[in-house]
């Protein structure tokens, strides 16, 4: 019997160090294209989305048609939405961008107008009586108690973003869905596995990244936190270090 060879590559393991060393600029160039395809589309999708949630908000007649046109868009599917997009863009990275962007408006303008919503009608009187017109009341008030839910729908969309960045394979402005296609049609179990993890990566650090910038944004909602009381334990009602509510007035 002939031995195994002893280098991972010839062997085509799944895990194998040689792979990176020997590829290592090529996945980085991946890497670069997989994070500039993700972040345009989504900045070019938050910026058409927060106007569309705004009209919602403001107008109860386009309500209907705004949130049914975002959810049909998100129900095409991506590689008939590419071909839909085609001829505009043609095979380019600005193809990959606007099929992206179209389908993180479903996420995003859901998330900006339910965070609206939520908006207490006691602040927006309180800015009024302060005399707020409706732009400093939207800019200083909405849009900072909107903040969460809205950073909510961004990291959905960015995470769903960097998966669906893959499909643009198919018109070679993939990022490190170049590399799987690629590795799938040759059966390269290396370049595969590595270009997955990859992915898992990058959408797992710009989760993270986006729930620091939240926390940053919010600290009315650390401080509330602090300030709230702790909890009673059931053991603390049993053995009456507590008052136990009931039900009559003193």
């Amino acid at each position: 019997m002939t031995a195994p060879p002893d280098d991972c590559l010839a062997r085509n393991d799944w895990i194998c160090g040689d792979y990176l060393g020997s590829r290592r600029q090529i996945l980085l160039d991946a890497v670069a294209e997989h994070v500039q395809l993700t972040v345009v589309s989504v900045l070019l999708g938050l910026v058409i989305a927060l106007p569309l949630a705004l009209l919602a908000r403001r107008r109860r007649w386009a309500r209907g048609p705004v949130l049914g046109l975002t959810t049909v868009l998100y129900t095409i599917p991506s590689l008939a939405i590419f071909s839909l997009l085609l001829p505009l863009y043609g095979l380019s990275a600005a193809l990959v961008v606007a099929g992206l962007a179209l389908y993180s408006l479903t996420l995003l303008v859901r998330n900006i107008l339910a965070g609206l919503d939520g908006v207490p009608a006691e602040a927006r009187e309180a800015a009024r009586g302060m005399g707020y017109g409706p732009l400093r009341q939207l800019l200083a008030v909405e849009l900072p108690l909107a903040l969460p839910a809205a950073m909510a729908g961004l990291r959905i969309a960015t995470v769903s973003a960097v998966a669906l960045t893959t499909v643009g394979a198919i018109v070679g402005h993939g990022g490190l869905g170049n590399l799987i296609y690629a590795g799938m049609n040759s059966f390269f179990k290396a370049q595969v596995l590595t270009a997955s993890v990859l992915c898992v990566l990058i959408a797992v650090a710009f989760d993270l990244l986006l729930l620091g910038a939240e926390r940053l944004l919010t600290p009315w909602r650390r401080a509330g936190a602090r300030r709230r009381p702790p909890r009673a334990r059931p053991a603390d009602r049993a053995e009456g270090r507590l008052p136990v509510a009931t039900g009559r007035r003193p």
